[in-house]
Parts: C-alpha cells; structure tokens; sequence
C-alpha cells in the first residue's frame, strides 16, 4: 500500500507512554507554519481528544450514531491542524480518527493558492490505486467546522463535500468491513496537472511543490518571489494575491479535472440538516 503523504509522528504504542501531540510529534500546524504542510500524520488510528492522541477501541460507526465518515486527505489527516480547527470555534470533543485502505482514489495538487500561504492537496479518481488514508468520524459540530475550514459553505470557497460511494471508492478500516461510502473534500478550481494532462501527485511537502511551481512560472515567481518562505509570506492571509494565483495556474493551462466532479450534489442528502453550525470564527473566510 502507499504510504501516507507524511509520517512525520507515530502514535503511542507502549502503555503509560506519554501521548500528547508534542510527545508524539503530532502538534505542528500547517495554518501557523504553512511549510509544514500537510503536517504530520499518525502511525495508526487513534482518539484525538484534546492535546492527546488515545487508543481507539472501534472503527466503524453506524448510521444513526451521530458520526459521519470523512476522508482526510490532506492536512485533516495531522492531529495538530485538525485540533487547532476545531479549538477555533471552541469544540473540545473527542474525534475518532482512523488509518483505512482507501481503493479508488490518489492524493493530487489543488489548483488554488490557499489564504493560509499553502499549496493544499486534493483527492483525484484513481482506479485501482490503493493508498493509506484517514477517515474522520465527525459528529454535526465537528463536520460543521470542517467545511467552514474548506470553503464549502462560501460561494468563493474552494471545496465542495462529495459523497463517495462503494464501489467507486472502497474504504476498508481494517476490522474486515468496508464502508458504504465516505466524504471527501473536491476542489472547486480543479488540480494541477503532471505535464501529460494526468492529475499530478501531491509530494506530501510544501517545498519540494512550492520549488517545482516557481520554477516554472516566471510569472508566479514575480506574485510570490522565488523561495518557498517567499511565497508563504507573500502568499499568506493575502485574498487578493492568492486569487491572481489562482487564476494564474488556469491562464497557464496547468489544470485539469479532479476525476470527482459528477459527485458534487449527487450524493445523500445532508446528514445534519438542521443541526447547528459553528459560529463566525477564524476559519470561517479563510479556507
């Protein structure tokens, strides 16, 4: 199986063993250190619950136990991006967060600049590709603040939640199920492409991409200067410029479609209709 983009903390093994983030090496957030994208994942599934990371003793919800599925692709995957998230509209509850074997689907390049001052990663189709992901399982509120974090409920965002279905994608959480289906997180705006036209693979790293990019674009090196540190500064909290960047990677047909696009309204209704939203915090026009 692939690995994930970034195995940068491994979860505690060993009873008594300390498991909080800064302990596990899980507690850096790519939105206050946009290099660090898409943060570091963990070595197996597990309990966010606050500051730590506890062993987790199901990996399956059924339906009518207030959790939804979401596929974490790419920074929703690291312990510290998805605490910070939540913290910023004040939501303490516990997440369960677990390792699967997704079927169906690679891990591509958004073709956005996000206002966080990152290159984030989308899912793109890919039959037969098998990769190591994490499924989120969020409750009303949880779910509420992670598609403000990704733009869904914004007409500029850049995100729209799909559902996934089975057999298209298959989602196997290791207890010998497979899932129904799952969430995911669509770029608007599409990917960016490998040369060929094909969805090109995110690296699982902000410099080694960032250098890529302004390498070769004469024109995104004068927006965003020709560092990776240059353009996460430049790149951050900057609406206007990210836009222009945006729109940049269309003008120069580094685009493609995602693979995903006959999946936005086609899915189930909204789990939560009616259930309560966030209020306006942090994330909410920063997706």
């Amino acid at each position: 199986m692939s690995p994930a983009p970034t195995e940068g903390g491994a979860s505690a093994r060993t009873p008594g063993q300390d498991r909080t983030l800064d302990a596990l090496g899980l507690a850096g957030v790519p939105r206050e250190e946009p290099l660090l994208y898409p943060g570091a994942w963990p070595r197996e599934s597990g309990l966010l619950d606050g500051d730590r990371l506890l062993p987790l003793d199901r990996a399956v919800y059924e339906d009518g136990e207030g959790r939804v599925p979401v596929l974490a692709i790419g920074s929703n995957a690291s312990p510290g991006q998805l605490r910070h998230k939540m913290a910023e509209f004040g939501i303490a509850s516990p997440v369960p967060m677990v390792r699967s074997r997704v079927t169906g689907l690679d891990i591509g390049v958004s073709a956005h600049v996000s206002r966080m001052g990152y290159v984030s990663a989308s899912p793109v189709g890919a039959p037969g590709v098998v990769r190591e992901l994490f499924v989120l399982w969020l409750d009303a509120e949880q779910l509420a603040v992670i598609d403000a974090s990704e733009g869904v409920p914004m007409a500029g965002g850049n995100f729209d939640r799909v559902w996934l279905p089975a057999p298209d994608v298959r989602v196997e959480p290791g207890d010998g199920s497979v899932l129904r289906g799952a969430y995911a997180y669509v770029n608007r705006h599409g990917v960016l492409h490998d040369g060929t036209g094909a969805p090109r693979r995110h690296p699982g790293a902000q410099r080694p991409l960032i250098t890529e990019l302004l390498r070769g674009s004469a024109r995104l090196r004068e927006l965003f200067g020709v560092t990776p540190e240059e353009f996460c500064a430049r790149a951050r909290a900057d609406r206007r410029l990210c836009d222009r960047g945006t729109r940049l990677f269309a003008e120069e047909k580094r685009v493609t479609a995602s693979g995903l696009e006959r999946y936005v309204d086609s899915g189930p209704d909204d789990p939560f209709a009616g259930s309560r939203t966030p209020s306006a915090g942090p994330s909410g026009p920063m997706p």
